[in-house]
């Protein structure tokens, strides 16, 4: 099991890599630099830190000891299928859910607290999709795991799956300038998605599909101009910090006024500030 990580952590690095080049070659959005606002933020907070603690909470936490209460994985309800087509039934049965818990989200102000996060970056590349609050990361892959795990499905299905959901995820978001066609029919592409991220009220209900994008099409719910979206992000003030982005679901906090009359703060984000201009100069 411990190699097919290497395998699939290595393949996630020159599926990254790729999106790099061919963001600089083909972008989408021209003049996007590459240290966009927010990205250190999304790497380090998002992608490394909070990715790291939500696996092992998730997995150690919650899946493995209702495994170890129930026993359900021991009946191999799933188990003896062929792995690809394993991997196809959680593709399509995951991808189903998250479209509907998407749409959900976007249609009840307390879900949308939760989610409000990942529509914050004003430039989107392929590390924007990272960004997403830690409460929408523990329900939609406890969601998405568990079933997997409890099912009895082959070991490998976990990785192989979750490296589809991380390169598909950068692809999605990905500043590069693709043209489908018809295929975006059904599979979902930059095409759709970056408008999901505009700044406009006409895709506020719309693009909710994050694979196949044939579900938009299928529940009313497609937008596809022939035109770019004019900006990204939200209409309204949103924390740059990473602690306050998740303080924020709960109270909303005027982030400038609270450097202006917080000390501690203040030093904390001064000293955050100087430490990465520090480390953009060497």
């Amino acid at each position: 099991m411990g190699t097919i990580v290497y395998y699939t952590t290595g393949i996630l690095l020159l599926c990254a890599g790729i999106f790099i080049l061919l963001e600089r070659r083909f972008p989408y959005t021209r003049g996007l630099p590459f240290f966009r606002e927010g990205w250190w933020v999304d790497l380090v907070w998002y992608t490394l830190i909070q990715s790291y603690f939500l696996k092992i909470f998730i997995f150690d936490y919650i899946i493995l000891p209702i495994d170890r209460r129930w026993h359900l994985s021991s009946h191999h309800l799933v188990g003896n299928w062929p792995l690809w087509g394993q991997l196809l039934f959680f593709l399509v049965v995951h991808d189903l859910y998250i479209y509907w818990f998407h749409r959900w989200q976007h249609n009840s102000k307390i879900l949308w607290r939760t989610h409000e996060a990942h529509h914050s970056n004003k430039e989107i590349d392929w590390l924007a999709g990272t960004r997403s609050h830690a409460v929408e990361i523990l329900i939609n892959q406890t969601i998405e795991f568990a079933p997997i795990i409890l099912l009895g499905a082959n070991p490998l299905v976990v990785p192989l799956k979750a490296l589809l959901d991380a390169v598909w995820g950068m692809y999605i978001h990905s500043n590069i300038d693709v043209r489908s066609g018809k295929l975006q029919y059904f599979l979902n592409g930059p095409e759709m998605h970056r408008w999901h991220h505009a700044n406009d009220r006409n895709v506020f209900y719309a693009n909710f599909s994050t694979k196949f994008s044939c579900w938009d099409w299928l529940f009313g719910s497609a937008y596809l101009p022939d035109k770019k979206p004019a900006e990204y992000g939200l209409y309204y003030d949103y924390p740059r910090d990473y602690f306050l982005q998740h303080a924020y679901a709960l109270k909303r906090v005027d982030e400038k006024d609270l450097i202006r009359r917080n000390r501690l703060f203040r030093g904390y984000y001064d000293c955050r500030r100087k430490f990465m201009e520090w480390f953009k100069n060497k």
